[in-house]
């Protein structure tokens, strides 16, 4: 029997998608797209793909269109969520297609859940939406009674953003990597949902798609966690005289050091929490890297004890 490639979950963020302060217009996703999927087309070649993905922006605007009509409720959040996941799924799985001619591929339309009783439902801090200035997304918060917090010099909206406790859908997923597809999954962090004895309903938030990946990649018994973003490494000391780039580290020691909550803080907590219950190796680093990355020689790699460059067997 030909032995399997390894299997790698790829978190792919928001710059894969639309650059900060881009128009969220079609043309320009089709246009980083079709970056982000030629560097996903080179990793194929030696591993089975599973690709997560950020929906911020993207689920942000759903909610100002669907706020525009207003002869109807607005609909709740994991419905638009749901909304993104099959929008960029599809725009992903084209530009996957023109890389990859002959791959099969699917997207899963994927429910998380999470549970009534987390502390971020009485403290929202994940953004969604376009940025704004600050009396302007004033305004809009009054208006639309959302929570609005700082996003650097700019303002956003932000929601709830539970912990991923389980993945409905994870059998689906199983049953498509045995059948040899590349699979797109947990698109956004999934649609949040919580149980409630058989019933499965929706809830107001976004979930984190770190988390979620985090969580896929441990149920899945995959190799690796490779999650994607602008920066090349996690960053000690980010933007001051004495930053210092993290290479190869353990768990406990870049579990020592404190990163931002909206942005690498999540992606430190993904990979650790996925080194730490698996022996799998987490990474780090820049979409345009991600061979480098999985040959060791780029980004910042996590692991249980020590970390060895990550190449596939």
């Amino acid at each position: 029997m030909t032995q399997q490639k390894p299997l790698i979950v790829i978190a792919i963020g928001g710059n894969a998608l639309l650059q900060r302060g881009q128009a969220m217009t079609c043309a320009n996703q089709r246009d980083n797209i079709a970056k982000t999927t030629s560097a996903l087309a080179a990793l194929s070649q030696q591993y089975r793909l599973v690709i997560v993905h950020g929906n911020g922006p993207q689920v942000g605007l759903i909610a100002l269109q669907n706020l525009a009509y207003t002869e109807v409720a607005s609909y709740p959040l994991d419905v638009l969520g749901a909304e993104s996941q099959g929008m960029i799924g599809l725009l992903l799985a084209q530009g996957l297609k023109r890389s990859m001619p002959q791959a099969q591929i699917a997207t899963i339309l994927t429910q998380i859940e999470v549970s009534k009783d987390d502390p971020a439902f009485a403290n929202p801090d994940k953004f969604i939406g376009p940025i704004y200035e600050h009396q302007q997304a004033l305004a809009l918060a009054r208006a639309n009674d959302w929570t609005i917090k700082a996003d650097g010099d700019h303002w956003r909206r932000v929601v709830p953003s539970p912990k991923p406790l389980g993945i409905i859908e994870l059998e689906s997923v199983r049953e498509l990597l045995d059948a040899g597809e590349i699979v797109i999954c947990c698109g956004g962090g999934g649609s949040p949902v919580i149980r409630d004895g058989d019933e499965i309903n929706g809830v107001e938030a976004v979930v984190d798609k770190d988390l979620a990946a985090a969580l896929l990649a441990k149920q899945l018994h995959a190799e690796h966690l490779l999650i994607l973003t602008d920066a090349d490494n996690v960053v000690l000391n980010w933007g001051q005289s004495d930053a210092t780039p993290l290479h190869q580290v353990s768990v406990a020691e870049i579990s020592q050091y404190q990163f931002a909550a909206g942005s690498m803080g999540p992606k430190v907590d993904a990979v650790c929490r996925f080194a730490a219950e698996t022996g799998g190796i987490g990474h780090i680093g820049a979409l345009a890297k991600a061979e480098q990355i999985m040959a060791g020689t780029a980004g910042t790699h996590v692991s249980r004890e020590t970390v060895a460059p990550a190449v596939a067997s």
